[in-house]
């Protein structure tokens, strides 16, 4: 567990450090060329440094040890953490949506030069680099912030690729940079709805997932040869700590205390191996006599 909040904590502080940088970059560029959409993608990046704090503060919540109030330990504030990193980023898709509108209706326009090619051309190349460490440190840790964060830079690439495309097409269309600025907008917008609504799922519950139910009777099977019948499963979800709870069918011939010492067995087995916390019911077997 400590490797997997080291790994959260170095790519929210990469994260931090490499957006503050991108975001003076941008904007001092934008103020050059005077373009709104180069700007509001600098408020983007800025936004990302705000979204990684808030993933530092959700991760060292997350690890606090479960107490009498939260005997399941505090899991769930990763996911607390990525419906607030969606929250921000609205917040900043409104700003580029409407200052975009305004932008058209009093017919304003940008100048690019050489200087926003360059510096957009190398937020590209940072930003997806950013979102696949990102991604990767999500897949490595199941944390759904870190997901969030990775969102976060991928949609701030993408933002700059739009406003790249826009750079080539201004001087043909007057009103390309402010309807690159709605464009981003609505990028953002789209990843608002996939993190927030994937970290609202995982605190309403999820179905627990087929390969961590093969894993589970496969386990049982190298304990003893047989999977027990295994069913009825559900998963609870607390970020790091997961609880999974299933019935086994055993033969109602054998004693309490046979039944007991094969489902603490189990038990034991799932937590060493899969770092899952098993509760397991046993139901008899019906035998025809």
């Amino acid at each position: 567990m400590k490797n997997r909040d080291q790994l959260n904590y170095l790519g929210a502080g990469v994260s931090v450090i490499v957006n503050l940088l991108l975001f003076a970059l941008k904007y001092w560029a934008g103020i050059v060329s005077g373009s709104l959409a180069l700007m509001a993608d600098a408020w983007h990046t800025l936004s990302d440094s705000l979204s990684s704090i808030v993933l530092i503060v959700g991760v060292k919540m997350a690890s606090r040890q479960a107490d009498k109030k939260h005997p399941f330990g505090h899991g769930r504030w990763e996911q607390v953490a990525a419906i607030f990193i969606g929250v921000l980023l609205s917040i900043v898709a409104w700003e580029f949506l409407s200052d975009s509108i305004a932008k058209i209706n009093n017919h304003e326009t940008a100048k690019f030069g050489i200087i926003a090619i360059i510096v957009t051309s190398i937020s590209i190349l940072i930003k997806e680099s950013m979102a696949q460490m990102s991604f990767y440190i999500a897949r490595k840790t199941d944390n759904i912030a870190m997901k969030a964060d990775g969102w976060h830079h991928r949609s701030d690439a993408l933002s700059s690729v739009v406003v790249l495309i826009g750079i080539f097409l201004q001087k043909y269309f007057w009103w390309m940079d402010s309807a690159l600025g709605i464009a981003v907008s609505l990028i953002l917008i789209y990843a608002v709805y996939e993190i927030i609504s994937d970290a609202i799922s995982k605190i309403l519950g999820e179905d627990i997932p087929e390969d961590l139910i093969d894993d589970v009777k496969e386990n049982i099977k190298n304990l003893y040869g047989h999977d027990y019948q295994a069913h009825h499963f559900h998963l609870h979800n607390y970020g790091k700590h997961k609880e999974i709870t299933f019935h086994i069918r055993i033969n109602p011939n054998i004693s309490v205390l046979e039944a007991h010492d094969i489902a603490n067995t189990i038990e034991s087995k799932i937590k060493d191996n899969l770092n899952v916390t098993a509760t397991i019911h046993v139901d008899p077997i019906k035998i025809n006599i």
